[in-house]
């Protein structure tokens, strides 16, 4: 039976199995993408501190991954199905991959969170064929081609920025007036001369047969039009990625996990952080905080059990 299993290994993921390694404990780490999560999807990160002009997000994944495999790091690459309680007088919690179960004692769940679709027509019949929601993933596949951004987020406009360097136009398509995103990357969109910007205008359907040949959006009350392009960047929001929970956790109208301040879930010995939680700021540097935040509560928790008490969080 292992101390922990963490379910993840994004930022959150993987601080946390620095810091339950570094107090001894038998871990685990289980996620259904390599080592690092999407990390590996982020061009450049110029928020995180300790790196003055930024760094890739699969650099500061390759850093965290060699600092943990310095201690006895212990990777699956598995997808989770379930978590159930153990058998009575077994204490801990099973979790499943597949056909496979493993117990622990305690559990860490950093699962994250994964891009939000618009549901509207075209999307699910065009993805992968020119329907993306990962610029750095499939940008490469859009050189000197025309593409339509949807969104108005931090990640719509780092995209539409990393689309630039190989599409020959970006259209950036917003539902409100404004943008969302940090200042800097607004002023950074508004002075490439690559970018268009449509304003308060919504994405009603992507068209194509076989490959995406145009975007059709409304702006305001007006009748809408069709964009021509080759491919169409989905980036309006994530959601958790809790779907394996099922009714196990307490959990808000979106899906994000309710945690107290040490990231107890309210079962006992089932923790929670990183981007699967109900948290005010969604950032690498506050998953990472979280995570360390977790293995602490956990080692808590294991000693309390070695104590005889009955712990129901840190």
């Amino acid at each position: 039976m292992y101390d922990t299993i963490i379910i993840g290994a994004g930022p959150a993921g993987l601080t946390a199995s620095l810091y339950a390694l570094r107090f001894r404990l038998q871990v685990l780490v289980v996620d259904k993408m390599p080592a690092g999560g999407y990390l590996h999807f982020i061009d450049h990160l110029e928020n995180y501190p300790g790196f003055p002009g930024g760094i890739a997000g699969p650099d500061l994944a390759e850093r965290i991954i060699q600092q943990v495999q310095s201690y006895d790091f212990n990777f699956k690459q598995a997808e989770v199905s379930a978590i159930t309680a153990s058998g009575p007088g077994q204490g801990g919690w099973q979790v499943r991959m597949g056909t496979e179960s493993l117990m622990s004692k305690t559990v860490i769940i950093a699962t994250g969170s994964e891009p939000q679709r618009l549901g509207i027509p075209g999307e699910t019949e065009l993805t992968g064929h020119g329907v993306s929601y990962c610029a750095i993933c499939d940008a490469p596949f859009f050189k000197n081609k025309e593409v339509v951004v949807v969104g108005g987020g931090n990640t719509a406009l780092e995209e539409a920025l990393y689309l630039t360097g190989f599409a020959s136009k970006v259209t950036l398509v917003h539902r409100r007036g404004a943008f969302r995103g940090d200042a800097v990357l607004q002023e950074k969109v508004e002075r490439n001369k690559k970018i268009e910007l449509i304003l308060n205008a919504n994405c009603e359907q992507i068209i194509g047969q076989n490959a995406v040949q145009a975007a059709r959006i409304r702006e305001g009350n007006s009748a809408p039009r069709d964009i021509a392009c080759q491919g169409v960047f989905i980036f309006v929001g994530m959601r958790p990625s809790t779907g394996f929970i099922q009714n196990l956790l307490k959990k808000n109208e979106f899906g994000y996990i309710i945690t107290d301040e040490v990231c107890a879930t309210g079962a006992p010995g089932v923790f929670a952080c990183g981007d699967c939680v109900q948290v005010p700021l969604r950032q690498v540097i506050t998953a990472c905080g979280k995570g360390a935040v977790a293995a602490y509560a956990v080692r808590k928790f294991l000693e309390s059990m070695d104590n005889g008490e009955k712990a129901v969080s840190a």
